[in-house]
């Protein structure tokens, strides 16, 4: 278990001057009770056994329920699940789902992330024709294209190129130096973590007979609301109509989504993916890291690619796939404890030979070998 790095827990009054929460005021916002002294200031979230008595932890799996007599933490998260004892070493406050209440609580103890002030730095540059919302934050070295429109409240940060003709909808967040290239259209409340670009040209190149023929990418790329995505992400514009983002996607780092691909509602692919060109995933999607999806092929609603999974052709909404090719991942378990025994099976088989050979005599193995080759 790792343990969290000092930078993560705050010092009094809280780092970013905020006065810290105490035990009381966590335990309220989550709706649960806590025995015991509930006045103790709340310094950060760590595991059980790297808590500090200012710190609070959590139970999430009953695996470890023998570090929870032992933790130091002020107070444990505890989800309803868990077989924890009716008498612990430290207060626990019982809620319904462990992780998700330390979603909650880190969302409270987090410090404010650096933004820049409402207004436009004077180094960024925005053109004439560009169009800012109300309580927009344009950050230093921020270029702004021509007839470009932002939502309200959008917050873009230091570097950040935003080209020509983007329309960007209200409360999006562009960290330092994303780049959003022409003619792309973003919904609200989109996050872009620093690096990433969207919109560039498709991979696409067609054999002249003489060189690789560059094919123009005229299309865009349409992200829908409630997307975020992390940083160093490539999304390829189409090469005619629209790269696709669905409502509610979350997308990791280091992932190629290409041109024309489609990305449903609400789908999860994490690191060092990548999904190819024509591609398209329904919703609920999930890919585990290093997995990839290869072109024109349909991943089915709810599927699951495991880790460096390969999707070679179709997958069935609702599917557990991995390997290469992706196949149902059960069906791959079966193969590969048959694979595991082959030895074993290639001395039973070379046993059974011999055994052959003492009852009816080499000469007649040997007729019987050659006649199964002639049939072959």
């Amino acid at each position: 278990m790792v343990g969290v790095h000092p930078i993560c827990r705050w010092s009094a009054p809280g780092y970013d001057g905020r006065a810290m929460p105490t035990l009381g005021e966590i335990a309220g916002r989550l709706g649960v009770s806590v025995a015991g002294d509930d006045s103790i200031a709340i310094t950060g979230v760590n595991t059980l056994r790297d808590a500090a008595p200012a710190e609070l932890s959590f139970l999430g799996s009953n695996r470890y329920l023998p570090d929870l007599q032992t933790t130091r933490a002020a107070a444990v998260l505890v989800g309803r699940g868990m077989k924890a004892p009716a008498e612990a070493a430290k207060p626990l406050l019982l809620v319904d789902d462990a992780d998700l209440a330390v979603a909650q609580v880190l969302e409270w103890l987090r410090p404010a992330v650096p933004r820049p002030p409402v207004g436009v730095d004077a180094s960024a540059r925005v053109a004439a024709s560009a169009r800012l919302g109300a309580g927009c934050a344009i950050g230093p070295f921020v270029m702004i294209g021509e007839r470009t429109r932002l939502g309200s409240n959008c917050r873009i940060h230091a570097g950040v190129v935003i080209s020509d003709d983007v329309v960007l909808g209200d409360d999006c967040e562009l960290l330092p130096h994303v780049v959003i290239r022409e003619r792309i259209t973003i919904g609200r409340r989109v996050i872009i973590h620093a690096g990433s670009v969207l919109g560039t040209d498709g991979y696409g190149y067609h054999w002249d007979g003489q060189r690789h023929a560059k094919i123009p990418q005229i299309g865009t790329v349409i992200v829908g609301d409630d997307v975020e995505i992390g940083s160093c992400v490539c999304i390829d514009r189409a090469k005619f109509n629209a790269t696709r983002i669905g409502r509610g996607t979350k997308i990791d780092n280091l992932v190629q989504i290409a041109h024309n691909a489609v990305i449903g509602e609400d789908c999860l692919i994490t690191g060092v993916c990548a999904v190819a060109g024509s591609a398209r995933l329904g919703r609920g999607v999930v890919m585990g890291g290093g997995s990839g999806v290869i072109d024109h092929v349909v991943v089915g609603e709810g599927a699951v690619l495991a880790a460096y999974a390969c999707a070679l052709q179709d997958v069935e909404p609702g599917t557990v796939v991995s390997g290469v090719p992706a196949r149902p991942h059960l069906r791959r378990l079966r193969e590969q404890a048959a694979l595991r025994r082959l030895p074993e099976l290639i001395h039973q088989v070379r046993a059974l030979e011999e055994q052959v050979a003492r009852l009816v005599g080499p000469s007649e193995c040997r007729r019987r070998d050659e006649s199964a080759r002639e049939t072959a």
